[in-house]
């Protein structure tokens, strides 16, 4: 139960003073989940985006051009617009001792105007001064302020994220109104920590953030918002550990196969596997080994060779009597990794079943039937494999494949399939460490940094749009070699807005070129249909695919060695990596071309350079978290894993790893977190709502 102290920061926003129905309805689009109210606490952290420096106090004539001032005039004239329906301006003259300026109001309320500027009044004008036909001018001053006025205004001024219909001056008046009702809260940093990096308390810190004293309150380094970030990486971190201690707590069942069905999987292969390969492996059968549960994350770039390492971890647990399940996020993928599994497993003596949702009653009947009877080693499907209905003989491993496309709560529903479950996770999306520290912390992780031979370079090569005429008569050519192309495109309909090329539009450009040749996968298209076109594209009745991103992950066709990837701008690098990586996966040279329109922002300059340098999928991921952040990098948000509101993952690795050290070391000396310190920390894994952790410990 959350303690009674926090409950000040979980009351609603709409019972704060001078928050209305409709207004609250405004905060509850901005800040809650959906179908939820907002609460002080989103509000807290709900930092400023910006800061309005007000400090600027000069005299008319010493007013800086287009730079934020405040002025203080007195009133001296009023010009109305004349005639009743007059589309001029309301225009109102200020001066002081040095000169004068006219204020200027479009479209303006004529009664607040004078109201606000009553002939011969002082009054504090806030706002950009600027030439108009030789006259100092500012129009719509964002601040008109009589003297109490301005004894309340700040030199600076938060300027915070808004939904439309929400006013700014809103957030404000709330934030403070969230401020004034923030509780006592004990302290739940290790004081060496917060002496040693000089950081303010929590609440001083949220203050201090929200109230900003210069534009410098935020950078992601200010004292401020250190603090805050290293409170929820600390949140993080702790219940990370507890719930993977929760997880380890459970006794498992040790895997130690005889080597039967591994050996000769292995032995049939036509290649050897690579180090990274072998050790991955070494790692894995320990883990199987062991009576404690294994929970552990596989990453490797495009093509290192993953599925042949689950393929050895379920023959290795299959040679002890019990099943294994692979879930893969794709009808497409679930089917691939059957296809190219079974003739591999099948010889060895296992038997491999797929079960996939849109496998036929009668037959999804007869499958379910043979995996309770326990007459199936294997299975491989889709989220097929986690609904009610399927029940296992005697489950042992769980292999998760692109682990970022499933919530956490599907992972667990799989392994609860069974007694004491084994838990392989992979992604082909190469985690950065600081990313893979704070989103799979509750895993071991092994790292697949080898391809396997054979694997020839991608040429990669960036064009502006206009040269597609160039592209598509090298198409014509490579096509009549007897090449398969993707044309990847962003959007699926075309939308003038963005000016985008759209999927169907091109599809519809290039069949009138090719004819039957091209086909069209989106995510749209019933399964059915996008397998059928996949299909086609596998036996090369289709020579060239048009598709959206759902070609990303996964898709394996060997004999595709043309990638086109068209607005390569608006994609993001470790999406653009995730593309080419469909070709390149056999022994001829293939080639990425990145067609981009222009001007390039330098944000997308550099990822067009880096993806042109560099295969390394690990490198690019660094750069990738470098440019823009912790936001989407690992594709789907992971179900019950909260993404960060205050930490930046690219600019407080550092703080990461402290509090990655500070969880290790509290849950050591106090694993039940029932200390003095301990008990401050159960605040804080409410605060962040990290609830679950709590849980965890009160169950044992």
């Amino acid at each position: 139960m959350r303690p009674s102290l926090l409950d000040p920061l979980f009351g609603r926003i709409a019972a704060l003073p001078g928050v209305g129905p409709k207004t609250a309805k405004l905060f509850d689009r901005l800040l809650a989940r959906p179908g939820t109210e907002a609460r002080l606490v989103d509000l807290l952290f709900h930092l400023p985006s910006n800061v309005i420096d007000r400090s600027a106090r000069p005299t008319i004539a010493a007013a800086p051009l287009d730079t934020m001032v405040v002025l203080k005039a007195c009133v001296t004239e009023h010009r109305r617009p004349q005639g009743r329906y007059s589309k001029s301006p309301y225009r109102v003259l200020v001066e002081d001792d040095t000169g004068d300026v006219e204020l200027v109001f479009f479209l303006a309320n004529q009664d607040w105007i004078e109201r606000s500027l009553p002939l011969g009044a002082t009054r504090w004008i806030s706002g950009r001064v600027e030439l108009y036909d030789g006259r100092r001018q500012i129009v719509h001053p964002d601040r008109v302020l009589d003297e109490a006025g301005f004894a309340r205004l700040p030199a600076f001024e938060a300027v915070y994220g808004l939904t439309e219909g929400l006013q700014a001056r809103y957030v404000l008046r709330a934030s403070e109104e969230a401020l004034a009702r923030l509780p006592t809260l004990p302290e739940w940093q290790d004081a060496s920590v917060v002496s040693a990096n000089k950081l303010p308390g929590f609440a001083e810190a949220l203050r201090a953030a929200h109230r900003p004293s210069g534009a410098d309150a935020l950078s992601p380094q200010h004292p401020a918002r250190q603090r805050l970030a290293l409170d929820e990486l600390l949140a993080s971190q702790l219940a990370l550990r507890l719930v993977r201690a929760r997880m380890r707590r459970p006794s498992g069942r040790a895997h130690k196969g005889d080597g039967r069905f591994a050996g000769a999987i292995e032995s049939s292969l036509p290649f050897r596997l690579t180090r990274a390969q072998l050790r991955t492996l070494e790692e894995i059968r320990a883990d199987l080994a062991s009576d404690k549960r294994m929970l552990r994350l596989v990453q490797g770039d495009v093509g290192s060779g993953k599925t042949i390492v689950a393929a050895l971890a379920m023959a290795s647990v299959a040679e002890t009597g019990r099943q294994c399940a692979l879930m893969a996020p794709t009808e497409i993928l679930a089917r691939q990794h059957y296809d190219r599994l079974a003739p591999l497993l099948e010889p060895a003596g296992l038997r491999v079943a797929l079960l996939t949702g849109r496998i036929k009653p009668t037959e999804r009947t007869l499958v379910h039937a043979a995996i309770k009877a326990g007459e199936v080693d294997i299975v491989i499907g889709t989220h097929a494999l986690v609904q009610g209905d399927l029940a296992f003989c005697d489950l042992g491993l769980a292999v998760v494949d692109e682990q970022h496309r499933f919530g956490v709560e599907q992972r667990l529903t799989l392994s609860a399939k069974g007694d004491a479950v084994d838990v392989l996770v992979m992604t082909a999306t190469p985690i950065p460490r600081t990313l893979a520290l704070t989103a799979f912390g509750d895993m071991d992780c092994s790292t697949l940094d080898e391809k396997p031979p054979g694997r020839t370079p991608i040429s990669t090569r960036a064009l502006p749009a206009e040269r597609l005429d160039e592209v598509v008569a090298g198409l014509r050519r490579a096509l009549a070699q007897g090449a398969r192309a993707y044309w990847v495109c962003p959007l699926v309909e075309e939308n003038e807005e963005l000016d985008l090329a759209a999927a169907e539009q091109r599809h519809a450009d290039l069949a009138k070129l090719f004819g039957p040749a091209v086909g069209l996968v989106h995510g749209r298209m019933k399964s059915a249909e996008k397998d059928a076109v996949m299909e086609g594209f596998q036996r090369g009745d289709v020579k060239i695919l048009v598709a959206t991103t759902v070609i990303e992950v996964g898709v394996d066709v060997a004999e595709a060695t043309i990638m086109v990837i068209e607005h390569a701008e608006r994609f993001g690098l470790a999406q653009l990596h995730q593309l080419r990586g469909r070709v390149g996966r056999g022994a001829a040279e293939s080639s990425c071309l990145l067609l981009y329109k222009g001007p390039l922002s330098e944000a997308a300059k550099a990822r067009l350079m880096i993806i042109r340098q560099t295969e390394d999928g690990f490198r690019i991921a660094e750069e990738d978290l470098r440019l823009r952040g912790e936001g989407e990098i690992l594709g789907v948000r992971q179900a019950g894993l909260p993404s960060f509101r205050l930490a930046d993952l690219a600019a407080h690795a550092r703080l990461l790893a402290i509090a990655r050290d500070d969880a290790e070391l509290i849950l050591r000396r106090d694993p039940e977190l029932s200390s003095e310190r301990g008990q401050a920390l159960r605040a804080l894994l409410y605060l962040f709502e990290r609830d679950e952790a709590v849980r965890l410990l009160r169950a044992g």
